[in-house]
Order: structure tokens, then C-alpha cells, then sequence
């Protein structure tokens, strides 16, 4: 168990899937298996469920958090905390939205466009949580958020806390979020349409402020592109027509190379 975190070994006792280890899914590629486990961290604001990868070898070293988009923390993030883990991060993903609750994640939309929130702080907290590790270097934290939780990366890269952040398909939420006190690795589709005016503003508020960015925009995907959420067909073909939601294994291999560079540099 990790200092100030509960490890969740009780299956019978817990919702299902706590307590274990968790199968991997999506391409082999970098793909060293699960490397990590459930436990509860506790925060200020109350305890939370996190995920929390472990990379071989000896500690210290650099922190990411790892911010989920709206399905929570699902088999997918879980597998992205483990890549990052198998990149030589601690890496923790926290449960912003209480496993899925509709009222948590309405909070959580609330939070992003008015910049200040319950779910915004457990976001702080985490990151707080890590940098506060034992096992993590000082000051050595990074963020790394994807659709919902690109948002959420955003928001802390602009309060100073995050030595770097990467954004894959996140929206700005609020105008506090473009005030980006970090270097920036963004990724966007195309084809989402509904994240192109915030991408522009992104890219224009990392231009007049002199942050260190790398922007891409890949030509033919849309949103969602790194991530395969299982469980949510019907809302990924709802997205379609406006997002052209879909995992592209392409684009998505080539974000992972930018990203892990890009912190491999700042981090």
C-alpha cells in the first residue's frame, strides 16, 4: 500500500472490478501489461478510488496524473495509466466522478466552465497527492487528460501546480484555463467539430503567451481518437455526426510518441 492510500483487496466487500488487477485492451503496442492496482486516496476533500501504476525499477520518479474523460475511470484509462507507468512515471488515475454518477459528472461540466468546483478539487488534490509522494521526485508532476479530462489538465496547467500537461480533445472550459503557466502537448481530430473553436483559442492563447506548445491536429480522425471505451457503443454513434467519435490506432500511436517525448523533455 502506498502512504495515504488504502489498497482494495476485498472483491466481495467492493464493487466489481476493485480489488484486482485489470485485464489490458487496445493495440500491443508499448504494451507491457497491468502494472497497477485500485486503492483509495485520501484527500482533503474526502476519500477517492484511484488507480495507481507503479513503474519497475527504483524510486524516485516524475509523477503523472492521469484525468479521465466522461465514462470515468474505466479499463481504458486504467490501461493509459499503465503505459505511462511502463514509461518509467508513477502514474495515478482518481475516480473524478464517483464511478459514473450522472450527478457527479453534470458537477463536473458545471466545474469546468465556472473554473472552481468539487470535482475541480479533487483534480487539485490529486495532483497535490502525488506531488506529495515519497516515491516521486520534487516538483517532478505532470498531467495528462483526455476528452473531459483534457479540460481538467488544462485548468490545473494554468494554476502553476503541473510541471506539464497533455491535452488530447479537451474543451476550455473557462478563460482561467487558457492562463497556461506550463509547456502544453495538445492532440485534436479534424473531424470534431465540436472542439474546433476551443483548439483555435488554445492555440492562440500558447502563441501570445510564449508557452511552450506542441499542437497537432491529425487530418481525418475526430474525437476520442486514443481512447476504446468498452460499454458505450450507443453514445459513441450518438457522437458521431458531430464528433466523428472512433479510436484510430494511427493517430493515436503518433499522440503517444509526441506526448511521452514532449514529457520526457519538460517532466
Amino acid at each position: 500500500s502506498i502512504p495515504g492510500s488504502t489498497t482494495m483487496n476485498s472483491p466481495d466487500s467492493s464493487p466489481p472490478g476493485r480489488g484486482r488487477r485489470w485485464r489490458q485492451i487496445g493495440p500491443a503496442t508499448d504494451n507491457l501489461g497491468p502494472m497497477g492496482n485500485m486503492e483509495r486516496l485520501d484527500l482533503r476533500a474526502g476519500p477517492i478510488d484511484a488507480y495507481i501504476a507503479r513503474p519497475a525499477g527504483v524510486p524516485p520518479w516524475a509523477g503523472v496524473l492521469v484525468l479521465h474523460e466522461a465514462f470515468g475511470l474505466n479499463d481504458d484509462i486504467r490501461r493509459i495509466t499503465d503505459r505511462f507507468a511502463g514509461h518509467g512515471y508513477l502514474a495515478v488515475a482518481s475516480d473524478l466522478i464517483d464511478g459514473g454518477r450522472i450527478r457527479c459528472l453534470i458537477q463536473a461540466f458545471r466545474d469546468l466552465k465556472a473554473g472552481d468546483g468539487p470535482v475541480a478539487d479533487k483534480a487539485r488534490e490529486s495532483l497535490a497527492w502525488l506531488a506529495r509522494h515519497p516515491d516521486v521526485l520534487p516538483g517532478q508532476v505532470g498531467a495528462a487528460g483526455f476528452c473531459m479530462g483534457g479540460s481538467f489538465a488544462l485548468l490545473l496547467g494554468s494554476e502553476g501546480t503541473a510541471r506539464v500537461i497533455s491535452d488530447s480533445y479537451g474543451r476550455v472550459g473557462s478563460e482561467t484555463a487558457l492562463q497556461l503557466q506550463c509547456p502544453v502537448v495538445a492532440s485534436y481530430g479534424s473531424r470534431d467539430v465540436a472542439t474546433r473553436s476551443h483548439r483555435r483559442r488554445l492555440a492562440a492563447a500558447l502563441e501570445e503567451a510564449g508557452i511552450p506548445h506542441d499542437l497537432k491536429v491529425y487530418p481525418g480522425v475526430g474525437h476520442s481518437f486514443q481512447n476504446r471505451p468498452e460499454g458505450h457503443r450507443l453514445v459513441t454513434w450518438l457522437g458521431r455526426p458531430l464528433m466523428a467519435v472512433g479510436y484510430d490506432e494511427e493517430a493515436s500511436e503518433d499522440a503517444w510518441r509526441r506526448i511521452l517525448t514532449f514529457f520526457g523533455e519538460y517532466l
